[in-house]
């Protein structure tokens, strides 16, 4: 495998093998070959080579999924460049503070978007029509199949967090830690060779990011909605017979209130389903056993400043707990610290793929990466066997009445009610305990709740400190950019909420 992250796809025997099947808002279909993809990305990155930029240039990609966001992706890295995916559900100004702060020279740009490119110093370019012009151009400079060798600490690709405290920071992935990435993910995972796997995340997101790379490196065919869309993602992944579907867990979440059309499909091929990039409810992954009822139905977890690389299956072959989030891989360590008891704290973890830092933010890199440590903010626990459950964020946490509360905990617990689908809590403050709990809830299809029905349950599933004082119901929770809930948006809300 090459040592350049743009260049991890799979190359020999599988020329015609289906690489990506492209499925538009609409439903149309496009497909895409290995030999296709390996010709545009190779094309691309002599594109850019003529485009006369540096060694380690930043090119920004502000575009919704298509084959040419991802293949312009490849050629950036397989050029020697770094390729930087901006959210576009971004307000303008923070678009423009990335394209600043990352020093990106190139916009790449689709026709829906161009007009938040702002006005900077970054030449902007339409990204169809660069991916198009690259395919027609004769071969030039570089040659075909040879991506440029790089170094495993430089940059393949910068990724900006959600930016839920402030502005969003950048986060450096290195080339030699994403392939040691991807080679390990390919090597615990099942075959999967001319299988197909449905993705609807946003490719500014490392859950579509790493998704892709991963199924082209084993020789699978990328499955990709271009917008997610909870009932075409159902229909899709029957009608193409999808072997592995991934998404977040909100986006599971919708899925699963479409009970119309839940009964009306077959998912009896889908053999892995995963959920990650947010916590996820024993609640959830039931409903999503039911409803692919032949699948390893998993959890998993993964940071941005870390990588998707942490847990894997037990040594000993144990059998994972639902809601685990498995076992430490022997290359990754880990420290429980600061908690209430060895088997509970703050997570550290050290890998190949922890980022150097922060891309610009020296103060908060020292805070967050420590010798090669980065200190999560995410407070787990550990089984007698060893596997992992996450508890909560340590920013989350409030105290009521002298108790910690962590909201994860607390959403669990509301998740198991027959007729709640969704339950997000937040800290309300109060004169006499300090911070109180504060539930909002979204029924499950055919389900009629009170606010009292609610903390009722509460009351007998849980200690009494933790039952919500307020309760609102939703038809459905606000999102932000990446598919996660909004729970700015939900706490900016429950600041009405008083006794």
């Amino acid at each position: 495998m090459s040592n350049n992250l743009g260049d991890v796809a799979a190359r020999e025997g599988i020329a015609q093998t289906p690489w990506l099947i492209e499925v538009s808002p609409d439903g149309r279909t496009t497909h895409y070959s290995f030999a296709r993809m390996q010709h545009d990305a190779d094309a691309f990155a002599q594109w850019l080579g003529r485009a006369g930029l540096a060694r380690g240039a930043r090119v920004g990609v502000l575009a919704s999924n298509s084959a040419s966001n991802l293949i312009a992706g490849l050629g950036i890295m397989r050029a020697g460049l770094v390729v930087v995916p901006i959210n576009f559900k971004l307000p303008a100004a923070t678009i423009e503070h990335i394209i600043a702060d990352a020093q990106i020279g190139l916009l790449l740009v689709d026709a829906q978007h161009a007009g938040l490119a702002g006005s900077g110093d970054a030449r902007i370019v339409d990204i169809d029509e660069a991916v198009g012009q690259a395919r027609s151009e004769p071969p030039h400079g570089m040659v075909a199949g040879q991506a440029a060798s790089m170094a495993p600490d430089e940059f393949a690709m910068i990724l900006y967090t959600s930016g839920s405290t402030g502005l969003p920071k950048g986060v450096p992935l290195t080339h030699g830690g994403y392939v040691w990435v991807i080679r390990t993910l390919a090597r615990i995972s099942p075959p999967f060779l001319g299988k197909r796997a449905l993705f609807a995340a946003p490719l500014y997101h490392m859950n579509a990011v790493i998704q892709c790379l991963l199924t082209s490196s084993m020789g699978g065919t990328n499955v990709m909605l271009c917008k997610f869309d909870a009932r075409q993602y159902l229909e899709v992944a029957a009608r193409l017979r999808c072997d592995m579907v991934t998404a977040v867990p909100t986006m599971f979440a919708l899925a699963c209130r479409e009970s119309d059309l839940l009964g009306q499909l077959d998912f009896r091929g889908v053999a892995s389903v995963k959920s990650g990039s947010a916590p996820v409810t024993e609640a959830l992954l039931e409903r999503l056993a039911g409803i692919f009822p032949n699948a390893v139905v998993s959890n998993w977890w993964g940071t941005t400043e870390s990588g998707p690389l942490a847990f894997g299956p037990h040594p000993r072959g144990l059998v994972r707990p639902r809601l685990s989030l498995g076992y430490p891989l022997d290359e990754v360590e880990m420290e429980l610290r600061d908690g209430s008891s060895p088997d509970e704290g703050e997570l550290w973890i050290r890998s190949r793929a922890v980022a150097p830092g922060y891309l610009n933010r020296p103060e908060q890199s020292r805070s967050r990466f420590v010798g090669g440590w980065y200190v999560t903010g995410d407070v787990m626990r550990r089984d007698e066997a060893g596997f992992y459950y996450f508890v909560g964020r340590v920013d989350d946490m409030f105290v009521c009445g002298g108790e910690n509360i962590y909201p994860g905990e607390v959403e669990k617990m509301l998740e198991r009610h027959t007729g709640i689908a969704q339950a997000v809590v937040i800290a309300v403050d109060d004169e006499i305990k300090g911070q109180i709990p504060a539930a909002f809830i979204v029924c499950r299809p055919g389900a009629s709740l009170t606010a009292g029905e609610v903390r009722a349950f509460a009351l007998k599933h849980a200690p009494a400190y933790q039952h919500p004082r307020f309760v609102e119901f939703l038809a459905e929770m606000p999102l932000a950019g990446t598919n996660k809930i909004d729970r700015q948006a939900l706490a900016q809300r429950a600041r009405t909420f008083s006794r």
